[in-house]
């Protein structure tokens, strides 16, 4: 027999964690006036349950490979390693208005194309404004995408159940609603139970299933953490919606290569691919421009060159400001003080702003020393030549360090037609004679090194 037991907790809708009483800050993740009351039914069982539990050795278990759904939209299925998995769920998240929906309506079409049966279920907009963005959209299939517009957790499951999908979109898992749940629409045990709820039945179908998430206004999927830990994948749709370009960067994934990128370009039918970024990214830089630098980033494992840009300026009043858009502020302050000290650059009066062209975001560390060079660039008002491009990470020393997959770095400079590559010295060993080819290499060892071979007068 089973005892029920109900009682009040509140539970932080950040993190998740429980607490008997209120308390204006929650002590697990410091936030503040995120503690709401929710109703807790616990069942506790009066006996115990035995089992004959068996488990196999490794090799005994029989491993198959999983089997994918390719949307046919290859930037895509590249961030996701090839393509949903059946029974896979994907949990996308993104600002409002940068394109979630309209990027997985364009992938259920492109589904339903190649003969795949796709349910969408909106909480968040009726069927006839649905029905209105796939008409603007177009596309062959996308007629076939049947909708259900609810904030029921038990229609969309039953929906999910009888309609016999392979592959089905919740948009957003935060309105969906259990009703024997007291607690409201978008609290952590709504997102915990109309989550799990939705997994198992994705892996019991082998449906591939899509979750749009709502973020915070810091850019990281709204609630408990508890939420990336249970599905397969993590995709973190990126970009500024002042411009037209949008990055998907899968954060996490059982089936494929984390950290994989794919870019779109927003048009007015939707979101259309761009196969070569780098050529996108680097068509409107001005030449001869000081304060301007290319840099190869790899994003997973696909290299991409960026534009640094930087400006510098007296301070007209009081303190300098120092502004970083589509990288790491504090990243910009050490490097400002690793130019005052090792580079002799007297930058504490002077206004300092940093950014990547074109509204991309860049948080990896091989963009250092173009971002160091375009400031000396600036600051000196000498531009570098137009042919260079840059890459390695800076130490506080002023030491420049070698950076992981100096190749396709390498490779994707010359592809574009870069003639030269400053680079740190441990990763031009690791060059192989065929990737050395056709590119001038020159090897630094300190950022003073970097700044007097790449500028000129």
């Amino acid at each position: 027999m089973k005892t029920n037991k109900k009682k009040t907790a509140y539970v932080c809708q950040s993190c998740g964690a429980n607490f008997p009483r209120w308390l204006g800050r929650c002590s697990s993740c410091g936030e503040w006036s995120s503690l709401v009351e929710e109703r807790v039914e616990t069942t506790a069982p009066t006996t115990k349950v035995a089992a004959d539990v068996r488990a196999p050795r490794l090799d005994e278990v029989q491993a198959e490979s999983a089997r994918r759904y390719p949307t046919g939209i290859g930037e895509l299925d590249r961030a996701l390693g090839g393509g949903p998995v059946a029974g896979g769920v994907i949990l996308l998240g993104g600002d409002p208005g940068i394109g979630k929906s309209t990027l997985l309506m364009q992938a259920l079409g492109a589904l339903c194309r190649t003969g795949h049966e796709a349910l969408y279920v909106t909480g968040e907009e009726s069927a006839a404004q649905v029905a209105l963005r796939a008409k603007r959209i177009g596309g062959e299939g996308i007629e076939k995408v049947r909708i259900l517009a609810t904030n029921a957790l038990e229609e969309a499951e039953a929906a999910i159940e009888a309609l016999g999908v392979t592959v089905a979109v919740v948009d957003s898992i935060q309105t969906l609603r259990a009703a024997e749940l007291t607690s409201p629409m978008g609290s952590v045990g709504q997102l915990r139970e109309a989550t799990s709820r939705l997994i198992e039945i994705a892996k019991r179908r082998h449906i591939a299933l899509f979750l749009i998430g709502h973020v915070t206004k810091e850019g990281a999927i709204a609630g408990p953490k508890v939420l990336e830990h249970l599905v397969d994948t993590v995709l973190s749709f990126e970009g500024d919606r002042a411009h037209a370009f949008r990055m998907v960067r899968a954060t996490k994934n059982r089936f494929g290569p984390a950290q994989e990128v794919g870019v779109f370009e927003m048009i007015r039918e939707g979101l259309r691919e761009v196969p070569d970024p780098s050529a996108l990214f680097l068509a409107e830089r001005p030449s001869h421009a000081s304060g301007s630098l290319v840099s190869p980033t790899a994003e997973g494992t696909r290299p991409l060159l960026v534009e640094v840009q930087a400006l510098v300026s007296p301070a007209a009043y009081g303190s300098a400001r120092r502004v970083a858009s589509g990288l790491d502020g504090n990243r910009l302050a050490i490097l400002l003080a690793v130019l005052e000290r090792k580079a002799g650059l007297l930058l504490a009066d002077h206004d300092v702003f940093a950014s990547i062209a074109g509204g991309v975001r860049v948080d990896e560390r091989s963009i250092d020393l173009a971002l160091s060079i375009a400031i000396a660039s600036s600051f000196r008002n000498v531009p570098a030549p137009p042919e260079l491009a840059v890459f390695g990470e800076v130490g506080l020393a002023g030491e420049v360090r070698a950076v992981p997959r100096p190749g396709p770095r390498v490779a994707e400079a010359k592809k574009l037609g870069f003639k030269r590559v400053v680079l740190p010295m441990l990763s031009a060993e690791q060059l192989s004679a065929e990737e050395r080819r056709g590119v001038e290499l020159v090897p630094v060892r300190s950022i003073g090194e970097a700044i007097d071979a790449s500028l000129t007068r």
